[in-house]
């Protein structure tokens, strides 16, 4: 029996240099990996990593006392028989004004959950392929800059039309030293690790530069776990119409 499968096709992208003065900008061609850079982008998993990421740092400081806590409200206020009113032990008591709060918010309360394994890779993938279809993703051959100077960085993000915030992501935390200098004052221009590379950071910024050695560290990283025989498949929930 002849079982037909579908051609998978690599996605190409130029290598660009950040050296203005080269003879050219393009450098080469670089092959990405297609279930990488061309996934089928899923905008419900996108959207449950984004919840995800700003939910998980949120810690909710709301402090409610209950009547324990209260100050005061040690003496009954009024013999239990005899006056006809309402039998009560403490002027504190949830019942009365300024007294304590039943099931009040209590500090501190976390709103950390864990995203299941298999969604936040994909939710990776999703968003990488995204920023490749929508050609906000170039490749550079490194992040090695003839300048330290910030104008020479600003201009080359307007030059290049890479918009008004970028990420540059490296395989190694240990950047060069002119473009750490030449971001320093750009607040629009971020470094980031290839370790630290995440859906949110992905989508807050216009343009995503990678380094090659970031792109196969990525491919490396995300090819393994996408073919590991463990990863539970069951948490990929089907997106319907």
């Amino acid at each position: 029996m002849v079982v037909c499968r579908s051609i998978v096709v690599p996605r190409e992208a130029w290598i660009e240099t950040l050296d203005t003065n080269a003879a050219s900008t393009q450098v080469g061609l670089i092959h990405l990996h297609p279930e990488v850079f061309g996934a089928n982008p899923r905008l419900d998993l996108i959207h449950d990593n984004v919840t995800w990421q700003r939910k998980f740092r949120m810690v909710n400081y709301a402090h409610t006392k209950v009547r324990s806590e209260v100050r005061g409200g040690g003496k009954k206020p009024w013999p239990q028989k005899g006056l006809g009113r309402a039998r009560h032990g403490s002027i504190r008591s949830p019942l009365w004004r300024g007294g304590g709060v039943t099931h009040g918010p209590r500090a501190y309360t976390t709103h950390f959950y864990m995203l299941p394994f298999s969604m936040r890779l994909h939710g990776l993938t999703s968003t990488l392929s995204a920023k490749f279809a929508q050609d906000d993703l170039k490749i550079v051959e490194s992040l090695d800059m003839p300048s330290d100077e910030a104008g020479y960085l600003e201009q080359l993000c307007e030059d290049r039309r890479w918009g008004i915030s970028v990420l540059f992501v490296d395989d190694s935390d240990i950047m060069p030293r002119n473009i750490t200098l030449a971001s320093d004052t750009l607040g629009h221009v971020n470094l980031m690790p290839v370790y630290g590379l995440n859906v949110f950071s992905m989508l807050k910024h216009e343009t995503l530069v990678l380094t090659v050695a970031a792109v196969r560290r990525i491919e490396e990283r995300i090819l393994y776990h996408l073919r590991r025989p463990d990863l539970p498949k069951e948490n990929l929930k089907k997106f319907t119409i």
